[in-house]
């Protein structure tokens, strides 16, 4: 069986005046069905990059991209957006919801872009925000729910296609610390349910909550395993920082 994402050897160069910036530097990774991943690096690493890349938002100078064993280095925009339509669901630090759309209808909205009839994308945004425990609020707008309600209906939105990867960039950035834990808790509620879900942060206390770490500096993985393994790597670079 493949694996489910899959980086082999991929660089991204961008090009600054005469300069090479190596925003990723031949990173090599892959990442299971039903794993929690949380990939994090301090601002400038690379972890933002890693997740343009997954999430299909990017492409890599170089390197082979597989995503369910479908190698998409090549595919046209066309194509790269319907894998981000078919098979990956996004949860942003800021939401992203539309202010003049109900709830509903923000959930809803990535199932009208795929294709999907009137009343298979009311029937299936109505079981996402159920299990986000939101049904109830579906005719709201946006601005008549909490930061933590809102990331729940981004949440949905996400779950709504039942898509292979869940990508959550920063997802408790704009919470407070309570409800930033209740957001946690969710995702790892959903994880369990089967989910596989890619966490990108810079705060090593979020990633703690997933099941495994991949640590990125200077565009290099500097670490890859299990949460408790990683507390040495992350005070070194905590110290590295310290001394420059």
């Amino acid at each position: 069986m493949p694996h489910l994402v899959e980086l082999k050897d991929i660089y991204k160069i961008y090009h600054v005046g005469d300069s090479e910036v190596h925003a990723l530097d031949g990173i090599s990774l892959t990442i299971d069905k039903g794993e929690f991943v949380a990939i994090v690096g301090s601002s400038g690493s690379g972890k933002s990059t890693c997740m343009n890349i997954i999430g299909c938002l990017d492409v890599p100078t170089s390197g082979t991209y597989k995503l369910n064993g479908r190698e998409i280095n090549n595919y046209t925009d066309d194509e790269l957006a319907e894998v981000r339509n078919k098979m990956l669901g996004f949860i942003f630090q800021q939401y992203n919801l539309i202010p003049k759309l109900t709830v509903l209808e923000n959930v809803q909205l990535p199932l009208l872009y795929g294709g999907y009839s009137d009343r298979e994308q009311k029937t299936r945004a109505m079981a996402a925000l159920e299990r986000v425990g939101l049904a109830s609020k579906a005719k709201n707008l946006p601005a008549q729910l909490s930061g933590g309600q809102q990331q729940r209906v981004s949440i949905a939105r996400a779950l709504a296609g039942d898509p292979s990867v869940i990508l959550a960039d920063e997802p408790t950035g704009a919470l407070d610390s309570k409800t930033g834990r209740d957001v946690m808790k969710f995702l790892q509620q959903l994880n369990r349910e089967g989910n596989t879900i890619i966490l990108i942060t810079h705060d090593n206390s979020i990633a703690a909550r997933a099941s495994r770490i991949v640590r990125v500096t200077d565009g290099h993985i500097v670490y890859d395993g299990p949460v408790e393994g990683d507390a040495i790597v992350a005070n070194q670079s905590a110290a590295g920082r310290e001394e420059e």
